[in-house]
């Protein structure tokens, strides 16, 4: 079982690329987060004739979230309870060929301090609760998504000028910490302990050319989806086309 997660920043504007790396890579899950369409807008006919099933979070121009599987989507969720007045769509999980799959979008958090870096926190705190929850219920549990967090230096290119960056405060990680203990597994680094690997590199300053990267994108795995742990990767390949997104898809591969 093959699950990606990819930040694909307006999927309608990168529908083209999509299609392209679903036809290469054969995941079997992909989630996706920043769609920027409201559930009505999303090309749902297009993925459904290429012979994915589509659960949907979305949301007008910002935010949304997505899950494309090769196997039926069951016992859809798509509140991150705890805060009945947040709108916005950064959460979606649901039931896949027995594995519970989360595909989200964490807050930004910039500028910090501030409002939004205080949203960052809360949401965190609701995320592990939920977490919590789930790794309850003893069942194989995948958090796929954009966590908006570099966990520790090695997972920015330039961790001096980043320190006071909401990505790599402190608090982000210490509450990114606490998630990891409760019992997940992180996929990318059990396998990978090297620095310098990235997801996600700005449109702004030549980043990609220049390899100034963050690893921002994560696969968290429940301890019964982490026995299963096989490979797990990011793929820079889509970051190098024509209208690309500013992330690149990171997969792993369960037994």
């Amino acid at each position: 079982m093959r699950i990606a997660t990819w930040n694909v920043n307006s999927v309608n504007a990168r529908l083209t690329n999509v299609m392209e790396w679903l036809a290469d890579a054969k995941p079997d899950v992909l989630g996706l987060q920043e769609i920027k369409c409201p559930d009505d807008k999303f090309p749902r006919l297009e993925f459904e004739a290429a012979g994915w099933r589509v659960a949907v979070h979305g949301q007008k121009s910002y935010n949304g979230v997505a899950i494309l599987a090769r196997h039926p989507i069951d016992n859809v969720v798509t509140e991150l309870a705890g805060d009945p007045a947040d709108e916005q769509a950064r959460w979606i999980e649901a039931d896949i060929a027995g594995i519970r799959v989360v595909s989200l979008y964490l807050p930004n958090g910039n500028p910090a301090p501030g409002e939004k870096f205080t949203y960052k926190l809360g949401w965190m705190r609701r995320m592990i609760d939920r977490a919590q929850e789930l790794l309850a219920e003893g069942r194989p549990l995948v958090l796929a998504g954009d966590y908006n967090i570099c966990p520790t230096a090695a997972d920015v290119y330039d961790p001096e000028g980043w320190k006071a960056d909401a990505l790599c405060r402190p608090e982000s990680r210490a509450l990114y910490r606490e998630l990891c203990h409760l019992g997940l597994t992180e996929a990318f680094r059990a396998l990978h302990p090297e620095p310098g690997r990235y997801s996600f590199w700005d449109y702004q300053g030549g980043a990609w050319p220049r390899g100034e990267g963050l690893r921002i994108d994560h696969l968290l795995l429940s301890p019964q989806a982490a026995d299963r742990l096989v490979a797990c990767d990011i793929d820079k390949a889509p970051r190098g086309k024509d209208k690309a997104s500013d992330h690149t898809p990171v997969w792993v591969e369960l037994a």
